[in-house]
């Protein structure tokens, strides 16, 4: 796509939605990423929450924070975002679709990754032919047979990924949830897919093959776990993202919410506890506004 954003958003929370409606309130050119029935919000409630009276649906708050964004100028994709790359002044920011959108700046806002799969064998194979991370890993596995465990966009992307690497490449899921576009990219590539559930990953000091729920055992040597949509650790990482030096378990951000990388933002949970609601609007508050001020000094200079 041609059109330039000044403010992109990975993850409709409600950091996401309240950093969306700063930086559209700025002006800036701002585009959200994400499903809301994703967010920790969506299924539960809201309480104890300053200038709001008893008890509140999360579905029925993101649902309006969503239209005070858009309200704002705000744009929103309900797709997921499978890579996040640095290209030149900007990045370039791949959907689950096909598309690629051009942004000046990068908030990620996804919340908590919840990849495990609690699959037996999975915990004590862990790093030993067990992965949680494709984009990391996959090289270690070059011509080795590999499966991927999930049916969303994570799984489907990181299948087509190890594609470029080894072979053969399984595709494990139980009725696939991605867009049409990414799923016709799955028919045409070499990806074997298998329908039905991983019951064990085998092996003693490394996975030798994964059993299925039917009985049926593919003889593989890596089992990769692709739970929903790649979070913003994961993607965050790849682009070079530095997570907290003593568990290496959020994105590092500065009072301002800004990580390492000049451009780039996180708010919300990614950033560690207390993992409260309020906290992750009060970030997308500073996030949005960081970002719009750091994309219109990049605009000025692009158009220089």
């Amino acid at each position: 796509m041609s059109e330039i954003y000044d403010v992109a958003i990975i993850g409709s929370g409600p950091a996401g939605l309240q950093a969306a409606i700063h930086a559209a309130r700025r002006k800036a050119k701002t585009i959200v990423f994400g499903k809301l029935e994703k967010s920790a919000l969506y299924r539960a409630h809201l309480e104890n929450y300053f200038g709001v009276p008893g008890k509140k649906e999360g579905k029925e708050v993101l649902e309006i924070g969503l239209n005070q964004a858009k309200s704002f100028g705000a744009e929103h994709l309900p797709v997921d975002v499978v890579r996040v790359e640095i290209e030149e002044e900007r990045f370039a920011i791949e959907l689950e679709n096909g598309k690629t959108i051009s942004s000046y700046t990068v908030i990620f806002a996804t919340g908590v990754a919840r990849r495990k799969a609690r699959i037996k064998g999975e915990k004590e194979l862990l790093g030993k032919g067990v992965s949680y991370c494709v984009d990391c890993d996959g090289f270690f596995f070059r011509g080795l047979p590999v499966a991927v465990v999930g049916n969303e966009s994570a799984a489907v992307h990181g299948a087509l990924t190890l594609t470029k690497i080894t072979n053969p490449v399984y595709l494990v899921a139980s009725g696939l949830k991605v867009s049409p576009e990414l799923e016709e990219q799955l028919k045409e590539s070499e990806v074997i897919l298998i329908e039905g559930k991983p019951e064990q990953i085998l092996g003693e000091n490394e996975v030798e093959g994964l059993k299925l729920e039917d009985g049926r055992t593919l003889p593989v040597k890596g089992v990769f776990i692709e739970q929903g949509a790649k979070g913003a650790l994961q993607l965050a990482t790849t682009l070079g993202v530095a997570l907290d030096p003593e568990n290496m378990t959020y994105i590092q951000v500065d009072r301002k919410q800004r990580t390492n990388l000049p451009g780039v933002f996180a708010a919300g949970d990614v950033c560690g506890p207390p993992l409260q609601v309020a906290k992750a609007v009060g970030e997308g508050c500073v996030a949005g506004l960081s970002a719009a001020e750091e994309a219109s000094k990049r605009r000025r200079k692009d158009e220089v």
